[in-house]
């Protein structure tokens, strides 16, 4: 008698489904993560952010400046891989044409939704600038190079520290509180987006509305690239997108102001 491991048509079907995109985790699939086991995650992933954000002497040198984004990104996957082995990997799909398609499209809403948001913010409230945006105007060729370098693993980063919290709030509705999947989903894209807006704060010089009204709703958009596809490639790509269209934006409209 065959097998179901031995039969080519039922290995085949078990591998379709484990492609399938879906949201990790949350229904124990590929592997099932622990209310401790997600505690765990998010501890490793706080520690990057702290170390992303914090003044230490050997951050000012060129060359060291990558440090502290490539730390971001390494403790929030090794968090992650702590508690679900090589299957951290469910977070990452091989990147389609699609995925690209999809990348432009939410990275050019984003920039037409924050400006547009923006513009309407401005009627009512002192925004503050960003001085990230004012040190790359002050910066050498060089340096600024550098900048755009060190921004690749920082908004990887930025992903996880959305994604990961998106998925763990996914799991606690659907597992614990029964939620179905589109509510639960629906209130992880609204908190983390909240969180995310959060986390600039002192970027904005404590300014509450700014963040949670600007940066909270241009996160809105780049989640969706996460929810659309289920690939943190492709709302990565759009992150990266956005942010150095913005950059370069700013660099050109300086050196012809």
């Amino acid at each position: 008698m065959q097998t179901a491991e031995s039969d080519p048509t039922q290995v085949k079907q078990q591998t379709s489904r484990l492609a399938a995109r879906d949201y990790p985790f949350y229904n124990n699939k590929p592997v099932a993560i622990s209310a401790r086991g997600w505690a765990l995650v998010l501890v490793l992933v706080a520690l990057g952010f702290a170390g992303l954000t914090s003044s230490l002497p050997f951050y000012g040198d060129i060359s060291s400046q990558i440090v502290p984004p490539l730390l971001f990104v390494l403790l929030s996957l090794i968090g992650l891989a702590l508690v679900a082995g090589s299957h951290w990997r469910a977070l990452f799909f091989k990147v389609t044409l699609k995925d690209v398609g999809w990348m432009v499209l939410i990275a050019l809403a984003n920039l037409a939704v924050t400006l547009v948001v923006a513009l309407l913010v401005q009627n009512f409230l002192a925004v503050k600038p960003n001085a990230a945006i004012e040190m790359l105007l002050a910066m050498d060729s060089p340096h600024r190079a550098m900048f755009f370098i060190k921004t690749i693993p920082q908004l990887m980063g930025e992903e996880l520290i959305t994604i990961l919290p998106f998925l763990a709030i996914v799991q606690l509705c659907t597992r614990v509180l029964h939620w179905k999947l589109l509510p639960a989903v629906t209130l992880a894209w609204l908190l983390t987006a909240i969180m995310f807006g959060m986390l600039h704060l002192p970027t904005y010089q404590w300014n509450w509305l700014q963040c949670i009204i600007i940066i909270g709703s241009a996160r809105l958009v780049l989640t969706l690239a996460y929810i659309k596809t289920k690939n943190l490639w492709t709302s990565f790509g759009a992150h990266v997108i956005n942010d150095w269209a913005l950059f370069s934006a700013v660099i050109l409209g300086a050196t012809q102001a």
